[in-house]
This record gives structure tokens, C-alpha cells and sequence, in this order.
């Protein structure tokens, strides 16, 4: 599958960002600090979005809860 996937749902990021695809959810991740990429929350996040482009199927559900998640213990989402 891809990395340009479109999850099922977008994830929010703050009031007015969304990310759409799997490909966008990894540039956020990449974009963020290097000592917050290492937390085990993006870490899984990151995984689940490999998976996700390697094997497609419910592993892109998996890859936005992940990022949901991530977000949601980075204090980042709104």
C-alpha cells in the first residue's frame, strides 16, 4: 500500500491541521524534535505507519490510533 493511503478519518493536529495520508502523518513525526521522536509513543506510531504502507489493510486503522495517541500524550491535540 502506499504511503500517499488516506486514513479513514483524518487526524486533527490543533484546531485547523489535518493529516490525510499516511506519508503526512510521518512528515509530522519527522518534523517534530529529535529527543520527542525517540519517545515510545512516536516510536509506535512510526511502526504502525510502516506497517501500515508495507501491508496496507486494518494496520492503517492501527497506524491512526497510534498517532491519536501519540498526540494525545505529547499535550499536542486540541
Amino acid at each position: 500500500m502506499p504511503w500517499s493511503t488516506a486514513f479513514d478519518d483524518p487526524v486533527r493536529v490543533g484546531d485547523k491541521r489535518e493529516l490525510l495520508t499516511l506519508q503526512q502523518a510521518a512528515d509530522y513525526i519527522m518534523q517534530l524534535p529529535e529527543d520527542a521522536q525517540h519517545d515510545v509513543h512516536w516510536q509506535t506510531a512510526i511502526e504502525t505507519l510502516i506497517n501500515a504502507a508495507e501491508t496496507g489493510g486494518g494496520w492503517v486503522m492501527f497506524a491512526r490510533i497510534a498517532m491519536l495517541r501519540a498526540l494525545n500524550a505529547d499535550g499536542r491535540r486540541k
